[in-house]
């Protein structure tokens, strides 16, 4: 007698084991049942890297040029070769946790806790342009506190999915705090 292998099309991973008899025939049904849920978990994983990094993109399209250079700034103010790499770590942790808990029945199950990601995503994307493109440091202070509340918004809904995905959130919460202070001094500091 041969254990049928069946692995469920949301978690490929899980695996649940029957004492049915199968012949070969079924094992390979099986098997090919699995592929496809891995597949379409990897091109699941790929598509919130690619939503992740399509907010940060948008920073790419405001021209900063000689403004924030010409800012007065405190002694603490990170150089700005930092911002770049933890930034770039920030939206993998980020892409990872939305793919978490994408993963634990998709949108129509975590419509909720996705839909406040992706909330917080643009008001992320909204940042730069309000900060580096219109000059507007009090705005963006005030729109970065209303990202401060949307993050911790969806690190606790996402604590009940998956407490991983949560975590990885809470660098990305951190980093935003220390942005929103940064934020509010040098908005005071050039007002």
């Amino acid at each position: 007698m041969s254990e049928s292998v069946t692995r469920s099309p949301v978690n490929p991973f899980a695996v649940n084991e029957s004492g049915a008899d199968q012949s070969t025939a079924g094992q390979h049904g099986a098997q090919s049942k699995a592929n496809p849920s891995l597949a379409l978990r990897v091109v699941g994983l790929i598509c919130w890297f690619f939503i992740c990094f399509a907010a940060a993109a948008t920073g790419g399209f405001v021209s900063v040029g000689d403004w924030y250079a010409t800012l007065n700034k405190p002694s603490w103010n990170p150089p700005s070769w930092l911002f770049g790499p933890v930034w770039s770590v920030l939206y993998c942790m980020m892409a990872v946790a939305a793919w978490l808990v994408w993963c634990k029945g998709g949108w129509r199950e975590q419509r909720i806790p996705l839909g406040l990601f992706l909330v917080q995503l643009a008001l992320n994307a909204l940042w730069t342009p309000l900060f580096f493109g219109f000059h507007l440091p009090g705005i963006a202070f005030a729109e970065m506190c209303l990202l401060w509340v949307m993050i911790i918004l969806t690190v606790l809904a996402f604590w009940p999915v998956n407490r991983v995905a949560a975590i990885l959130l809470v660098p990305y919460l951190a980093w935003v705090s220390f942005a929103a202070v940064l934020n509010f001094t040098l908005w005071r500091m050039n007002a």
